[in-house]
């Protein structure tokens, strides 16, 4: 796998990449590396472990609760939960660390790991970085200190997870949803309880679309990957609009009245007007990554409000977030962060928030996400090539230079490396659809050449 965490944990295909003896030694070590860090210090460490509805998730999960058992941590099991509900509970009930198994809106036959710090934060660079060489040492054969006794780790179930979460979520919106109708689709994920829970305690109409996850079905076909069965479930009953999630709920893209889509970017916009309104978008800022549309950065600029961008990946969004102390951000993927009220992207309460954004207005979501104007954008995944090298490559930074001299003022480039994925992403945005499909395609094309 090289180098085992990527932007968003380890992945890989699950019992082939992903094994059990890697899902348990990566878990010792985390524990071992937490503790030399003086995590634990002074008392007996606790993590919090969830899932999403994966089949293989029930091995990874059984393999990661008996490394840390074994390490001598105390595991409460929460089940099938969102990502953000897991990083929430670990903050919440005072956990020192916190593990998700899940690939996100990958296929089924993928799974990952993602941990969290104490307050439910990812890991920094630094520590994911000493948790791989310390699994790496142990791996090729120094011993680990194993408690024995009444020191090893106890396990257990909480099963108040599911309640607890749903009630932080409601408590934070500024109103509710009366008289509005949603269509949720849930991706046969971590949320496909959750969310429809909370809209309808909010006071929301839930028509549920993809809510009943079978272990084999988590993002086939739908979620936020698949809008298609959304756009028409929407126009099919009559909703305001629809929310999608993708296998873990920590992203959120929507559906306006007419079946158009409306991406992170335009959430994020209609977000941070909403927050300047209610005076919490600290500093007027929202953060944002280089993948963002140009047409976001000059809606915002437009409106008054400054734009920080960052690389690809929400924790590089929050990272940036926590240093100054900005309340929004997030990716044109839809990873949202409102930091006030999570510390990851949450797709259910980016949802509800938007949806609480339309019912306090009384005005469409397609009035709203108006406030500003997508640039056609082309995105090229290019397999097979040597990502490494994207930043090295002589002849590849030719191209990009042609490139960006063929747009102009006009437009933009970017490659970048997938993080969890071995490809390499074009992304071309031009004022007009076919010059951005032109030169994506001959970027695509240099890529191969240069990287192939």
């Amino acid at each position: 796998m090289g180098r085992l965490f990527g932007t968003d944990g380890v992945r890989g295909v699950a019992n082939a990449d992903l094994t059990a003896e890697l899902a348990l030694g990566l878990s010792v070590a985390a524990a071992h590396v937490l503790a030399e860090a003086g995590t634990f210090a002074g008392h007996r460490p606790t993590a919090v472990v969830g899932r999403d509805p994966r089949a293989s998730g029930e091995f990874l999960e059984a393999a990661v609760v008996a490394g840390l058992a074994s390490a001598g941590v105390d595991v409460l099991r929460v089940g099938v939960l969102p990502t953000p509900a897991v990083a929430y509970l670990t903050g919440a009930l005072g956990a020192d660390l916190g593990v998700m198994l899940s690939a996100s809106h990958n296929a089924m036959p993928d799974n990952g790991i993602k941990f969290f710090a104490r307050g439910g934060h990812k890991l920094a660079d630094e520590l994911e970085d000493r948790i791989e060489t310390v699994y790496e040492q142990h791996r090729t054969g120094a011993p680990w200190e194993r408690p024995t006794g009444a020191g090893v780790g106890r396990v257990s179930d909480y099963d108040e997870g599911f309640e607890k979460y749903v009630a932080h979520l409601i408590s934070v919106l500024p109103n509710r949803l009366d008289g509005l109708k949603v269509v949720l689709d849930e991706a046969h994920g971590a949320a496909s309880h959750v969310s429809p829970e909370a809209f309808a305690r909010a006071g929301a109409e839930v028509v549920t679309i993809g809510g009943e996850p079978d272990g084999l079905n988590i993002n086939d076909g739908c979620g936020s990957t698949h809008l298609g069965l959304l756009k028409a479930a929407v126009l099919e009953h009559g909703a305001d609009f629809g929310i999608a999630h993708d296998g873990d709920a920590d992203r959120c893209l929507a559906v306006d009245g007419a079946g158009e889509e409306v991406d992170g970017d335009q959430i994020l916009a209609v977000l941070a007007l909403a927050m300047r309104e209610a005076g919490t978008l600290r500093g007027d800022t929202v953060v944002a990554t280089v993948m963002s549309n140009l047409g976001f950065k000059l809606a915002m600029e437009r409106e008054g409000l400054q734009l920080v961008q960052t690389a690809v990946g929400d924790r590089y969004v929050l990272e940036a977030m926590k240093a100054e102390g900005y309340a929004l951000g997030g990716e044109q993927s839809g990873h949202v962060i409102v930091l006030d009220h999570a510390t990851t992207g949450d797709g259910t309460l980016t949802g509800l928030m938007l949806a609480a954004r339309v019912a306090a207005t009384g005005r469409s979501l397609a009035e709203l996400a108006g406030v500003m104007r997508r640039l056609p954008q082309v995105l090229i995944n290019v397999p097979d090539v040597d990502k490494s090298r994207v930043k090295t490559s002589a002849e590849l930074a030719t191209a990009v230079a042609e490139a960006e001299r063929e747009l102009g003022a006009t437009g933009r480039v970017l490659l970048r490396p997938s993080g969890t994925e071995p490809l390499v992403r074009v992304m071309v945005e031009a004022a007009d659809i076919e010059q951005a499909r032109s030169v994506a395609g001959s970027l695509a094309d240099a890529v191969k050449s240069a990287l192939g």
